[in-house]
């Protein structure tokens, strides 16, 4: 296959993957994102090694460097540059790209997300530690980003301290453990000065730490919630999308749906229990 044939098949290969352009809403623009992402990897399943899958791969790596980016910044105010975290996190990127199964039937982003967040800390772990862990922590910590990654493509969720004890093998307390160990990470002053510089008058760490931005927040909850909401009931599936994205009232949406407002107050309450259970398991 030509370089000019593999750019087509790729072009197309986005093309039939992407939405209609025609009421596009941000959730529907991330869904079609993961879609052009199994239309690639089903792209490069049918290639030999060479060339030309390289090519694709390097088209896929570059759908998802925003992400790899966005999740950076999470880590950033470490004492880490900014652009060493990036080429840490573009690393767990391209590890979700080689690891990456589509006949899984996960999304990507939820395979990708735990890799990449599990390469930054394991970047962080391995600079060193401000308390002395145990070795053996400091290997369970290895082992739970390993799997963690692998155990959320499996379950189509990120995976909770009973999924990830299972599978590697130990007690709910020594993952925990391990998780915890973590925060062990060396700490640094607030009053150190910020940059590589030394100069006695720049700005502390603690000057520079903002607010949470939760505009950010809310770009990682939804991508944890998007493979968590595929699983509700189409019924209450549309309940949610009506009251948090067409901001309905819940006597709009039961005029809507032909039901009570008090049964669409048990369905969403319902839906919403469920979510919250699942999602409590996200991230440490």
């Amino acid at each position: 296959m030509t370089t000019i044939s593999v750019d087509r098949a790729i072009d197309r290969a986005l093309a039939d993957a992407a939405p209609a352009s025609s009421g596009t809403s941000e959730s529907t623009s991330t869904r079609a994102t993961d879609a052009q992402a199994r239309a690639l990897l089903s792209l490069m399943a049918d290639l030999p090694a060479g060339a030309d899958r390289a090519r694709v791969r390097a088209r896929l790596i570059e759908l998802y460097i925003p992400l790899a980016e966005y999740l950076a910044r999470r880590f950033r105010n470490r004492g880490e540059h900014f652009d060493d975290l990036v080429q840490v996190a573009n690393l767990g990127l391209i590890k979700s790209v080689d690891g990456y199964d589509p006949s899984r039937g996960a999304a990507f982003t939820s395979y990708a997300i735990p890799m990449i967040v599990g390469e930054l800390k394991r970047h962080f772990r391995d600079k060193g530690w401000d308390v002395r862990v145990p070795r053996r922590l400091q290997e369970l910590r290895l082992e739970i980003s390993k799997v963690s990654g692998d155990l959320a493509q499996d379950l189509g969720r990120s995976p909770t301290v009973a999924d990830l004890a299972t599978r590697l093998g130990v007690s709910e307390e020594e993952v925990i453990e391990g998780l915890d160990c973590g925060q062990a990470y060396r700490a640094l002053s607030l009053d150190a000065p910020a940059g590589e510089g030394s100069d006695p008058g720049a700005a502390g760490l603690g000057d520079l730490l903002g607010d949470v931005d939760p505009d950010m927040q809310n770009v990682e909850n939804r991508e944890a919630l998007r493979p968590l909401l595929a699983k509700l009931p189409e019924r209450e599936q549309k309940i949610i999308a009506m009251r948090f994205h067409g901001n309905l009232t819940q006597s709009q949406i039961a005029s809507e749906l032909g039901i009570s407002q008090m049964h669409v107050s048990r369905l969403l309450a319902a839906a919403l229990r469920t979510l919250r259970s699942e999602l409590s398991a996200v991230a440490e």
